[in-house]
């Protein structure tokens, strides 16, 4: 599968506007959203195919959002990546454990997103 259309979630500006100028150089197509409510909709609105995803966010949680997206059959198959300053072994097991097919942490190098892109895609 080719990644063409990746979903960036996250709640900090900054952070949303860095990971989406390194996805968007790759020739993607980026959606972003703000929350993981938001994230919920629009994974099943856009259907991208891929999405990297913060953890620690407001109203729902990045590994709540991955639950969500990965218990509802339009959307389970969609890979997700955590993108986190949460970095210790136990959050890689616990990124895995809620559905996320790896985690990054932050900072992230562009080498470190794009190999993610190539690995899920």
């Amino acid at each position: 599968m080719a990644i063409n259309k990746v979903l960036i979630v996250d709640d900090a500006a900054t952070d949303r506007a860095a990971l989406q100028d390194v996805v968007a150089s790759t020739n993607c197509t980026v959606v972003t959203a703000s929350s993981g409510i938001e994230a919920v909709s629009k994974a099943k609105e856009e259907k991208p195919d891929m999405i990297f995803m913060d953890i620690v966010m407001g109203e729902m949680s990045g590994y709540d959002a991955c639950r969500a997206i990965k218990e509802d059959p339009e959307t389970a198959n969609i890979p997700i990546v955590f993108v986190s300053s949460k970095q210790q072994k136990a959050d890689h097991i616990w990124a895995k454990r809620q559905g996320g097919a790896a985690l990054v942490g932050k900072p992230f190098t562009k080498e470190q997103i794009v190999e993610q892109m190539g690995k899920l895609g």
